[in-house]
């Protein structure tokens, strides 16, 4: 399966069902009362973190998510039924940002950690619930509002245990297939490994997971090379491997891509620099352990206080001690468990939107005046003008807001297109003021 971790994906949630209007309609009951019932909510769309997924390389064919409708209100009181929800299951480690505003959403960790991407629309309230002491048979019921529509972006930090890091063709992909049961592709090239691959080692009561992550070049945090492709995923892992190939003739070159590697990581965050790590010096088949580059690497790691082994993923040398280190590492370094983490932004505020004063924008080609007004318009887009009450009722809500006054102060004349909306209306004061 191809390796994906940055997709960009739509959510469209259900529309909330429509009111019904209806009224009583029994024999002996002549003037039966209003029994038009509510439209059914739509259904929300929730991402899911889970263990059973390991790339977002689904979300490259299917970008659009819907959520079921709600069902419209019928007669008798008959509540429309609520949409159906969907859950969009992604990766552990997976991040998910408002695609037009790039402000972070969620940041699901732990399998079965959730969080809401949109409300499905309300139902329209049916002509039952308008009924009251004054207004007792109510010609007139609501549709149901539209559901949340969203571009969202979807990028993946592997949650992993080891990462496996070092510059192309040191023989990491040669290394995890070692010590684990991963079976990556392998080729003698550099960049062979340009996508991560994963593996298990189980060892007593231990099962972790490895990851061997793409080449890492010079500049790599100022994203050239794979860039920031390798950076992300390394972000989250407890232990890493520092692969260095010991075939490497000059001993100067081995430690100078050595000091590139940590000043890349320490160019890019602070946070992976100090991470806790092995070095392994790999590729023993080729080159003797007794030769003078081999003794100059571990007398400089030595010097540095470096934990440094020496491995041969094609013989075999070396990698039961090398198992055995990975598995005190990880007994010593703990990846806590915590709770999804929301993140809070200001449009996750609620607004008192109907407080809001009403705006009205001449459109600049003379066509006309738009009522701007957020609870005006969520309102307008509700009623349905084809029941006998609605246009006195749409009536009565522009003398409430005085949209009628400020239009006039603005200029708009008997006759006027007016926009609110979606909708296009006739400016006629004196009529819809009766």
């Amino acid at each position: 399966m191809k390796f994906t971790d940055l997709v960009r994906i739509r959510v469209k949630a259900g529309r909330g069902g429509n009111g019904c209007l209806s009224f009583r309609r029994e024999k002996f009951v002549p003037k039966g009362g209003p029994d038009g019932a509510d439209g059914g909510n739509g259904g929300d769309i929730y991402a899911e973190a889970t263990e059973g997924v390991h790339t977002l390389a689904d979300f490259e064919y299917n970008k659009l998510f819907r959520s079921e409708d709600g069902g419209h209100g019928k007669g008798k009181k008959q509540i429309g039924a609520k949409g159906e929800e969907r859950t969009i299951f992604v990766p552990c480690g997976t991040i998910i940002y408002d695609a037009n505003t790039n402000e972070p959403v969620a940041d699901l960790v732990e399998p079965g950690d959730r969080v809401l991407l949109a409300h499905g629309g309300k139902g329209g309230k049916g002509n039952a619930f308008f009924a009251n002491s004054v207004r007792r048979a109510p010609k007139f019921a609501e549709k149901g509002e539209p559901g949340e529509e969203r571009e969202l972006v979807l990028e993946l930090k592997l949650i992993a245990d080891v990462g496996l890091v070092g510059y192309p063709n040191a023989g990491k992909s040669s290394l995890l297939a070692a010590i684990s049961n991963a079976n990556p592709k392998i080729a003698g090239y550099p960049f062979t490994t340009l996508s991560p691959n994963l593996g298990i080692l189980a060892v007593d009561d231990q099962r972790i997971v490895a990851a061997d992550v793409p080449g890492l070049i010079e500049g790599a945090s100022d994203n050239k090379g794979l860039g920031i492709y390798f950076l992300r995923h390394i972000e989250r892992t407890r232990v890493l491997l520092h692969v260095i190939d010991l075939s490497e003739e000059n001993y100067e070159t081995i430690i100078q891509k050595w000091n590139i590697i940590r000043n890349e990581f320490k160019n890019y965050s602070i946070d992976v620099l100090k991470k806790p790590y092995i070095v392994v010096g790999n590729k023993t088949d080729i080159i003797d352990n007794n030769s003078a580059v081999a003794r100059k690497v571990e007398e400089f790691m030595n010097e540095q206080n470096i934990q440094y082994l020496t491995t041969s993923a094609i013989s075999g040398d070396g990698i039961d001690l090398l198992i055995r280190s990975i598995v005190n590492a990880v007994r010593e370094n703990p990846r806590p468990r915590g709770k999804t983490r929301l993140f809070e932004t200001e449009h996750s505020l609620p607004v008192r939107r109907e407080h809001t004063p009403v705006e009205i924008i001449k459109e600049e080609d003379g066509s006309g005046f738009r009522v701007a007004h957020p609870y005006l318009e969520k309102v307008v887009s509700r009623i349905d003008f084809g029941h006998e009450d609605a246009l006195p009722r749409f009536a009565k809500l522009l003398k409430r807001f005085k949209v009628e006054e400020l239009l006039e102060e603005h200029g708009a004349k008997t006759g006027d297109t007016i926009y609110l909306g979606d909708k296009t209306f006739e400016f006629l004061p004196e009529e819809a003021s009766r």
